[in-house]
């Protein structure tokens, strides 16, 4: 059974943050996303959340310990992509992940942030900045209330939302047993 009290905690953070919360029988839910298994009861949203049913968007995704090369595969097809009026969808994550939102905003274009915690987990602090930024131009995503920390088995959870919010997954560089890998599948 849900907590009322929790969950008037969580909902008077979300109107003190500016985080707008999309359960799955509001109409602006994605479709794709309602779905699939286990399709996440509430979205909690930071920024300008389009309407994915009719957005051209597709995942980009890969090693946080990408190559230079990597790094440049995916910074010129996330710029070639958000030039085209496509979102760019990753996991807000170092490597790949930070390359293709950081290119998709440079071009112009706008990008999707899908994490594995709370807006407030201190997981990956480091891409604080980048964060911001993706909530100034696109959006962050995630299915934790902002104050839940990042936890064990959390990235596999995220990966089935970058996937369902895309009409498909560009793997850039993985290793064989990668998170990246089941993002596609």
């Amino acid at each position: 059974a849900a907590d009322p009290a929790a969950a008037c905690r969580i909902a008077a953070v979300c109107r003190r943050d500016g985080y707008r919360v999309i359960g799955i029988s509001d109409p602006a839910y994605p479709q794709r996303l309602r779905e699939i298994h286990s399709a996440p009861a509430v979205l909690y949203v930071n920024g300008a959340w389009p309407d994915f049913d009719g957005a051209a968007a597709i995942a980009m995704v890969g090693t946080r310990d990408a190559t230079p090369y990597g790094l440049q595969v995916a910074t010129r097809l996330a710029s070639d992509l958000a030039r085209s009026g496509v979102w760019v969808v990753s996991g807000g994550a170092l490597g790949i992940d930070t390359a293709a939102h950081r290119a998709a905003l440079m071009a112009g274009g706008r990008t999707v942030a899908v994490l594995g915690a709370g807006f407030h987990s201190r997981y990956l602090m480091s891409n604080a900045e980048l964060r911001r930024q993706i909530a100034e131009k696109g959006v962050l995503v995630t299915e934790y209330p902002p104050d839940a920390p990042m936890r064990k088995g959390a990235f596999p959870l995220r990966n089935r939302i970058i996937s369902a919010l895309s009409l498909g997954v560009v793997v850039v560089e993985a290793g064989e047993r990668s998170g990246a890998l089941i993002t596609a599948q």
